[in-house]
């Protein structure tokens, strides 16, 4: 794959990091890694107070409520997301009036192709908060996923005027028009760029307008972090983007290996990492459906040749 291409960068030793190239050709060895993050010590401790303070009988149902939400977030983070869903239903069979949860939830339906239950938690997040911006957008993602493209584009567009400023609104616009015109929506988001080309988040933008290549990519990732919890971010963010960017050309094998990547680092609360899981079933399913078309193409010319 191309992504393994950088030009003169040496060695860099980055944190927690595995990214290395060879001093003769300067070709990249191993794509830039990131140590997978695991549950800290604090978050272990987390689960296990709130698991010996949820056995108390005398809990008023607010409290209980409150910490089934918390040991439910905490389960999330560390990647628990079924037992995470039993605690957030508990919590809301106490106290149903938390948006937050219900986008949770919504997250969830998502990622399992549940959309119809998906728009359902997503529309009572809105109704209890109806300025919750991730709500706003995972309703959009969540459309997006299920085919529903016109609503989609619809709900993504309302939300990226809400904020031209934010890059992932742009690039998740973009995302949703290419399925009405690639080409406006390609046009449409250089506009968006072209006067907002600082911080990381219009990197992403950039990586998936081609207009920065995969080494510069990586180079801006390597030196732009010292801490393996960023990098892990940041590569998770990238190669999810890069899978995009690959997926619409129709290079499929290196979707899938950039998609794996982007999972690999455990950064469970990125939408990058939750839908690189949906990204890799619908690529499953594609290929599969274009084998089955091939197929049945085959079986006809064969029909024909033996009915001549």
């Amino acid at each position: 794959m191309k992504w393994f291409q950088m030009a003169s960068l040496g060695l860099l030793m980055v944190l927690s990091g595995c990214a290395t190239n060879t001093n003769e050709s300067n070709q990249w060895v191993y794509p830039p890694m990131a140590v997978p993050l695991q549950a800290s010590i604090q978050q272990e401790v987390q689960i296990a107070r709130l698991n010996q303070l949820l056995i108390r009988p005398d809990l008023e149902n607010e409290v209980r409520a409150k910490m089934f939400y918390e040991r439910g977030s905490y389960y999330d983070s560390v990647g628990l997301r079924d037992l995470a869903r039993l605690d957030f239903n508990q919590s809301l069979s106490l106290n149903p009036a938390q948006p937050d949860i219900f986008n949770l939830l919504g997250v969830y339906f998502t990622q399992v192709g549940e959309y119809d239950a998906a728009y359902e938690a997503f529309d009572s997040t809105l109704e209890l908060d109806p300025t919750n911006e991730y709500a706003e957008r995972n309703m959009a993602i969540a459309l997006y996923y299920g085919d529903r493209i016109d609503l989609s584009y619809e709900e993504m567009q309302a939300h990226y005027l809400d904020n031209p400023e934010d890059p992932f609104r742009a690039l998740w616009l973009y995302i949703i028009e290419r399925e009405v015109d690639p080409v406006k929506a390609e046009e449409n988001l250089r506009a968006r760029y072209a006067d907002k080309n600082q911080g990381w988040g219009w990197v992403l933008v950039a990586i998936m307008l081609d207009d920065v290549s995969e080494e510069q990519a990586f180079k801006a990732v390597l030196n732009g972090t010292r801490d393996n919890v960023m990098l892990a971010q940041r590569l998770t963010e990238t190669y999810f983007y890069l899978g995009k960017r690959h997926q619409f050309s129709g290079e499929y094998a290196d979707a899938i290996a950039l998609y794996k990547l982007a999972l690999s680092f455990n950064v469970y609360e990125y939408v990058e990492h939750r839908y690189s899981f949906l990204e890799l079933g619908r690529i499953y399913d594609e290929v599969r459906a274009m084998q089955e078309e091939a197929k049945k193409v085959e079986e006809n010319k064969v029909e024909v040749i033996e009915g001549s």
